[in-house]
């Protein structure tokens, strides 16, 4: 804790706090994205406040400020004064790239986390789920130890006081969760099962065909099992841990030296219920962890977050190299189309097994999923040699996916960047890598290195998509032409081209005479006005004839499949 936090949490009295960590975890996405966190994201939060920029702010140490009344660029002054009052995060509705810098910026410099809030939440909705995240700490911090419903071994021991039995907490799969002490002599299924963390087969078997957990898992009845002293069993009582009608555990208890006590029953129902909301919040805790580290990482691909905040929370030093690795699966096309489901399985298993890979070879790695895309980050790179490092370790995960998954994965290796300030520039070249590649079956991983020219021609094309004024007039006139006549003029040229004039060759990619080629070469010249003998112009020919099919154009669709049949 820092420490102005501690300063104003002696002098007020105020309440507990939240690290900020865990009140993002509770509100960000879909509402919130980090802009920057200079101080990391253990600062506690106390309070939230709403702030209106033509009132006095009146902020506090550890307040999460809500700036209502402005928007982007012209919060930059309530930021100002926020920080300077010692708020932990001030929220602000940002629509633009440059008020976002503007903003971050002064976040920085005053020592606040910078909150950019979706234009489309509303702030009612965002205050009730801060303030309920800053309230259940508050509760949790003020209950009593013995009464904190955070620790099952705790309440483990509490319903063995109340019942006096020996307690266990299992899970769905019958693993031992949290267990009492107990000095009671316990009976063998009891010791085999904390030492295995699970209870023998041969019990559970017997259980199952006595049907003891089909009545465990349907509702909250407490279930008795007798003792039988011929396998070494002592009388025991159980109850389902529910929420709503999905089981999530058991709560065991033993008969030890004295009988269980008369209100085991309703001790057992109020520990399931109690037991029920704990392990929900756990469940809830480890999948949210590890989405707020792959939403660090978004943050950094997208360039919203400052590399520093995101650095600190990692345990990366933001001064040193990086580079990004994108990973897809692509379709096996010879097993016709995969079922929905088993893609997205096939994705899930990918992504564990990447994490499992990156984080092998760099602690602070980084894994997160964006579309049918998963990207990597390894930070703290060695200046030298850090490429083939990280060409090896993705040629090794390739493999990897290929022999457990059975899939065909592609990899794409952006470029290595100095800091990670430029990991969205690696970001970028390793998407383009992999655009480039969706077209080769062979290709498995490339650096840019490897598919430089077909990424350059790529940006040539997306340039002149987005730009209308460089489109050659004569080329529309062609293919235009050949929708309306159903000709194949355009077609015939780029085929020529890309034969390098080879007639025979283009010929027979197109499956007509050459003689036949030449006269659609002529005539497309003669229609259009375009000079195949300028080697300039042959070339800007090429390219747009290169974007009319990327976009489908009618007389192009069939070019490449002609051209891939031919090679055949």
């Amino acid at each position: 804790m820092d420490g102005a936090a501690v300063d104003g949490a002696a002098g007020s009295g105020r309440a507990a706090a939240v690290p900020l960590r865990r009140l993002l975890i509770a509100v960000a996405e879909p509402l919130v994205d980090v802009l920057a966190a200079p101080r990391g994201f253990d600062v506690d939060v106390r309070d939230v406040v709403i702030v209106d920029p033509d009132e006095e702010s009146g902020t506090r140490s550890g307040d999460l400020v809500l700036v209502i009344g402005a928007r982007g660029r012209s919060a930059v002054r309530s930021v100002r004064a926020a920080a300077r009052g010692g708020a932990a995060a001030v929220a602000v509705k940002v629509d633009a790239d440059q008020d976002a810098r503007a903003l971050r910026e002064t976040a920085i410099d005053g020592g606040t986390a910078l909150l950019g809030v979706r234009p489309e939440v509303r702030w009612e909705q965002l205050e009730a789920l801060a303030r309920s995240a800053v309230d259940n700490a508050r509760l949790t911090a003020e209950a009593d130890v013995g009464e904190s419903p955070g620790d099952l071994f705790s309440l483990a021991q509490t319903v063995a006081t109340m019942t006096e039995g020996i307690v266990s907490i299992e899970d769905t799969a019958s693993r031992v969760l949290a267990y009492s002490r107990s000095d009671d002599e316990v009976d063998e299924l009891r010791r085999l099962s904390i030492l295995g963390r699970r209870g023998p087969e041969p019990f559970l078997a017997m259980l199952r065909e006595w049907g003891v957990y089909r009545r465990l898992r349907s509702g909250e009845e407490v279930v008795r099992i007798d003792e039988r002293p011929d396998l070494g069993i002592r009388r025991r009582m159980a109850v389902g841990i529910h929420a709503g009608t999905q089981p999530l555990g058991t709560i065991w208890v033993q008969e030890g030296v004295r009988p269980l006590s008369e209100r085991t029953d309703r001790a057992l129902l109020g520990a399931a219920r109690v037991a029920a909301l704990q392990l929900i919040r756990h469940r809830t805790e480890t999948t949210a962890a590890p989405r707020f580290r792959e939403n660090l990482l978004t943050g950094l691909l997208d360039s919203r977050i400052d590399a520093e905040s995101a650095a600190g929370s990692i345990g990366a030093d933001a001064r040193k190299p990086g580079v990004v690795v994108v990973f897809t699966l692509r379709p096996d096309e010879r097993a016709g189309s995969a079922d929905r489901s088993e893609i997205e399985l096939q994705r899930a298993e990918m992504t564990s097994l990447i994490s499992v890979h990156a984080a092998s070879y760099r602690r602070s790695a980084l894994v997160t999923t964006i579309g049918s895309r998963v990207y990597v980050l390894l930070p703290d790179l060695p200046d030298r040699s850090a490429e083939s490092a990280v060409v090896g370790l993705t040629r090794e995960i390739v493999a990897a996916a290929k022999s457990h998954l059975r899939a065909r994965v592609q990899a794409g290796i952006g470029s290595v960047v100095s800091t990670l300030e430029e990991v969205a520039v690696s970001r970028t070249d390793a998407d383009r890598i992999l655009d480039a590649m969706a077209h080769d079956v062979e290709a498995e991983v490339a650096t840019i290195a490897d598919v430089r020219s077909r990424v350059l021609v790529s940006e040539v094309l997306t340039l002149m998509q987005h730009h209308e004024r460089v489109r050659d007039p004569r080329v529309v006139l062609l293919t235009n032409h050949d929708v309306e006549h159903g000709t194949e003029l355009a077609r015939s040229v780029l085929a020529y081209l890309e034969a390098f004039g080879e007639v025979r060759r283009a010929g027979g990619w197109l499956h007509i005479h050459p003689n036949t080629l030449r006269y659609r070469i002529r005539r497309a010249c003669e229609l259009s006005g375009i000079d195949l003998a300028e080697p300039t112009e042959r070339l800007s020919v090429h390219l747009q004839l290169l974007l009319a099919q990327r976009h489908g154009g009618a007389a192009l669709r069939c070019f490449r499949e002609a051209s891939d049949a031919w090679h055949a």
